[in-house]
């Protein structure tokens, strides 16, 4: 039967009974996939409230709706008259996400029961309910249903219940919001942020709740039902809701708070009120510590190629006093102006819903395989091996438009790695609103700019630098080997992102490029143009051959896991320490902290002495469930190291930089040293 005949029945059916009076109503109604019987006690007290209602038991696969349905279905409705009591309103259980292709729906897997007050009159004998239904019940295709239902019962002095049924009515309404007052998280705003997406900010205050509660919008005709990206930071996270398209901004909206077990409304939560105002010392405070980073960055061992190539082109341009100067500044221009275009994109990513950290460029097959290229011409540059004139020589940093690129670089290529204060200052930036957010990045781009701006402005820096001579070319050539490791660190990550095709494909492109530059220089002219022509296909076919297998599961090995939070929800659940090393390739940082602490026999021996669960979080290529893991910590960059002990409610955070004592010191405190003193003779 078609749908269309389907509902026409219905109708028909419905009209019918409606003619018929209360001879075709029944204690019960079903349809397709679903079956409605009354959840309600054999007799009522009279004068008191009992609270009842309507049993739905849905097939397994299919679901039904709550009041706010989400981006498609309907809600059930309820059409009830009552005769010796009165009623009250319906009594929603809070609901879960249904994720539909790309859409989510907010209802119920299997069974749920609707709730409603009932008070019987003083002076009733009898409750008498009529009672007509409508719902939608939805696997992928969706099939309405309708019925009448009737309920009579005698009034006493106690209530009395089939015992399983009071059970089951008290199982959902444990699930039914409590007022806003009982809720261990208070709201702190909601602010309207761009037009298109709104911020809610709770704040913890019961200490003893440890993960941020699940947020869902009363209202659908304003807020989308998509899950939202939320951002942890102490007490506090801000969930970001996407407005639907066009709808008009109300004053104020409603939400259902849930931790899985309890739910609590929030009600009437004014809209565009400002957030608790970001004090201004607190954010000097944040854009000094991505000032201290952005200094730190230059001595991490990610940026060390880029220094060498803008210590090349400092020692060896010759210049006098004020050209070095104005180098240092278009250096810092470039520098200050990358950073300001990668953390727009970065907000504009942001607003538009993705999920997305701080290094987020490296995570692109196209973007490393770029910087490999660039790297290994500006490689051979300085070994001598090819002579490009004043062109590559202006990347390396001898003019003021090569000093402008080479701070280009050294954003792209330090922007991965986080050192000491960046870690909490971008995380911050992932939470304020855009102006403040922008401060943090300038402050990063002020940081790593300094140095070198102060050694190019300083007459008594200048004078300790050497004067040219013959050991400039020993030195050019020298700083070549920096940038052939960076060009194999490059590969293994594009191999890491691609599989094992990264290394092939990267490697063929250099080889042909470095055969097409051969050409140009022993064979001209024609020997360029074909030159020209081989170096364009070799590159268009390195791009086309640019595909990422999907991400298989990662399998435990040397002690160590891939990211699952089941997992991780277990053993934290069993009191058991989990220690989680968010990491990537591209990040330098991360590869050296792994090798000479976290993979080091001394260290690994105390994580197996004590049973810790070891997981690597692996965010070398996107991976939504790690950005949101991060985002709940209040980062959006590697490295992280989260450190549960056990029975702890919150995590603590390592810095950036590891060291073998630190990671003892961790065993050195309760429950571990209990332990070994009662273990002690």
């Amino acid at each position: 039967m078609s749908l269309f005949k389907r509902l026409v029945a219905i109708l028909v059916g419905s009209i019918m009974a409606a003619v018929a009076g209360v001879s075709f109503a029944q204690d019960s109604a079903s349809g397709d996939h679903v079956r409605v019987r009354w959840l309600a006690p054999d007799s009522f007290a009279r004068g008191e409230a009992e609270t009842i209602g309507f049993h739905f038991e849905v097939d397994p696969g299919w679901h039904v709706y709550w009041r706010n349905a989400g981006d498609s279905g309907a809600a059930p409705r309820f059409d009830i008259s009552a005769s010796g009591a009165g009623i009250g309103a319906i009594q929603w259980p809070f609901p879960v996400r249904l994720p539909i292709e790309h859409l989510t729906n907010l209802g119920y897997e299997g069974d749920v029961a609707y709730l409603f007050d009932v008070t019987p009159a003083a002076d009733a004998e009898q409750v008498s309910l009529d009672v007509n239904l409508e719902w939608l019940v939805c696997k992928v295709d969706c099939i309405p249903g309708f019925g009448t239902m009737k309920l009579a019962r005698p009034v006493g002095e106690v209530a009395s219940w089939p015992p399983s049924d009071r059970q089951l009515r008290d199982r959902f309404r444990a699930r039914v919001p409590q007022p806003p007052e009982q809720s261990p998280w208070r709201t702190v705003s909601l602010t309207e942020s761009g037009g298109e997406q709104f911020l809610l900010a709770l704040e913890r205050r019961d200490q003893r709740v440890t993960a941020p509660p699940q947020v869902f919008p009363l209202d659908g005709e304003l807020l989308t039902a998509a899950e939202p990206q939320l951002v942890s930071e102490g007490n506090r996270t801000v969930y970001t809701f996407s407005r639907v398209p066009g709808a008009p901004l109300t004053a104020a909206t409603d939400f259902v708070i849930s931790d899985g077990a309890r739910a609590w409304q929030l009600d009437s939560v004014a809209i565009g009120a400002a957030p608790p105002a970001q004090p201004a010392q607190a954010l000097w405070l944040l854009v000094l510590a991505a000032f201290a980073g952005g200094v730190i960055l230059n001595l991490m061992p990610c940026v060390f190629p880029v220094l060498s190539i803008k210590l090349f082109g400092l020692v060896g341009s010759g210049a006098a006093a004020s050209s070095r100067l104005r180098e240092g500044l278009v250096y810092g221009a470039g520098v200050i102006t990358t950073f300001a275009a990668l953390g727009a994109l970065l907000l504009a990513l942001r607003a538009g819903g993705a999920a997305v950290g701080w290094g987020f460029q490296l995570q692109s097959a196209p973007v490393v395989l770029a910087l490999i290229l660039l790297f290994w011409l500006m490689a051979l540059s300085f070994s001598g091996v090819f002579e490009f004139g004043h062109r590559l020589m202006d990347i390396a940093g001898s003019s003021r438009g090569g000093s402008f690129a080479t701070g280009v670089l050294a954003v792209f290529v330090a922007a991965p790695c986080t050192g000491p204060f960046m870690g909490a200052a971008l995380g911050a930036a992932a939470t304020l609103p855009g102006v403040q957010a922008m401060a943090i990045f300038l402050g990063l781009g002020l940081g790593l700019a300094a140095p070198f701006l102060l050694l190019c402005a300083s007459p008594a820096l200048l004078s300790k630098l050497p004067a040219p001579g013959p050991w400039m070319e020993k030195l050019r050539q020298l700083l070549a080997f920096p940038l052939y490791a960076t060009v194999i660190w490059l590969l293994w990550v594009l191999g890491r992102i691609l599989g094992e095709s990264g290394w092939l494909i990267g490697s063929l492109l250099l080889l042909a490029v470095v055969f097409a530059l051969w050409l140009g220089r022993n064979y001209a002219p024609w020997g360029k143009a074909a030159g020209y022509v081989l170096a364009a296909v070799a590159i268009t076919v390195a791009l086309g051959a640019l595909r990422a297998p999907p991400a298989a599961p990662e399998l435990a090995t040397d002690g160590w896991r891939g990211y699952d939070k089941a997992a991780i929800a277990q053993a934290r659940a069993q009191k058991r320490p989990v220690f989680i090393d968010y990491t990537a390739a591209w990040c330098i940082t991360c590869q050296v902290n792994k090798k000479l602490v976290l993979e080091s026999p001394p260290v690994m021996e105390l994580f197996r002495a004590h049973d810790v669960l070891l997981v690597r979080a692996d965010w070398t290529r996107q991976d939504p469930e790690i950005t949101a893991a991060l985002a709940a910590l209040g980062r959006n960059s590697v490295p992280v190291y989260a450190w549960y002990a056990p029975g702890a409610r919150e995590p603590e955070l390592l810095p950036q930089i590891l060291q073998e004592q630190m990671i003892a010191s961790l065993f050195d405190r309760a429950p571990f040293s209990q332990t070994t003193e009662e273990n002690s003779p």
